[in-house]
């Protein structure tokens, strides 16, 4: 079980807490009334749901908020959103997975189309990148759960298979038939999770250089700013050095 890890995924790369604040909670509510609509609308009887709300809650998303998404879901006023998935290869030879949910497929597929196009990218069919990626449940602690040591043996003791720890908090991978009972032993130990959800573990990493990393990290902004793109995964690693370049 590795303890230390320098990539991470794409949505915790540094600045990714940036995103405008609005988007994010947008994205946070279809979530949640999305899971509310395929199981019950009570979070301890829908652990999907629970998941999506203490999402919400770790990016201080207001009861209110939290509550009208479950109502929709619940009264029969949401829209039908549809999960879709997009991969293709960024800049640098990078492999993405695009994760959306949309009630309009051509629109989404046009815009994640064209982001990629217009950013050194190239959009590929089904399956073209996922079989390079493991698909495991992810847990995400922030930097205040405890350190590396700590996490790292309460991880061991839960069940896990892998954790990932740098200076902005823990990301432990877990098998997707123990996602929630994993979550909820680690909970003893380190308190309520930011995130609990399903993820895209690279096997092997892409190191990319200044130009590559510059043009990716556009393309990446350009598709969070997407309204139906929930999540982008990646095989990237960006080098510290490289980093402190860019900003």
């Amino acid at each position: 079980m590795a303890g230390h890890s320098k990539f991470k995924n794409i949505m915790h790369r540094k600045g990714a807490q940036d995103k405008k604040r609005s988007a994010s909670f947008s994205k946070l509510s279809r979530e949640i009334t999305v899971a509310a609509k395929m199981g019950m609308p009570d979070p301890d009887m829908n652990p999907r749901l629970r998941a999506a709300v203490n999402a919400a809650k770790a990016q201080s998303v207001p009861k209110d908020n939290i509550q009208r998404a479950i109502d929709k879901a619940s009264k029969g006023d949401a829209e039908n959103y549809e999960e879709v998935r997009y991969e293709g290869y960024g800049p640098g030879g990078v492999a993405l997975i695009v994760e959306a949910l949309t009630d309009n497929r051509n629109r989404t597929a046009t815009n994640v189309r064209t982001a990629f196009a217009k950013n050194g990218g190239n959009l590929g069919a089904s399956g073209a990148v996922s079989h390079g990626f493991d698909r495991l449940g992810l847990i995400e602690y922030g930097i205040g759960a405890g350190d590396e040591d700590k996490v790292l043996e309460a991880a061991i003791e839960a069940g896990a298979e892998d954790v990932e720890s740098d200076e902005d908090g823990h990301q432990i991978w877990v098998a997707i038939d123990v996602l929630h009972p994993v979550a909820r032993e680690l909970e003893k130990t380190l308190g309520e999770a930011e995130g609990v959800k399903l993820g895209w573990k690279p096997g092997l990493k892409t190191e990319v250089d200044e130009h590559a990393a510059r043009t990716l990290l556009k393309l990446i902004d350009v598709l969070d700013d997407d309204d139906d793109v929930q999540t982008v995964w990646g095989n990237y690693d960006i080098p510290d050095a490289v980093m402190e370049k860019l900003g």
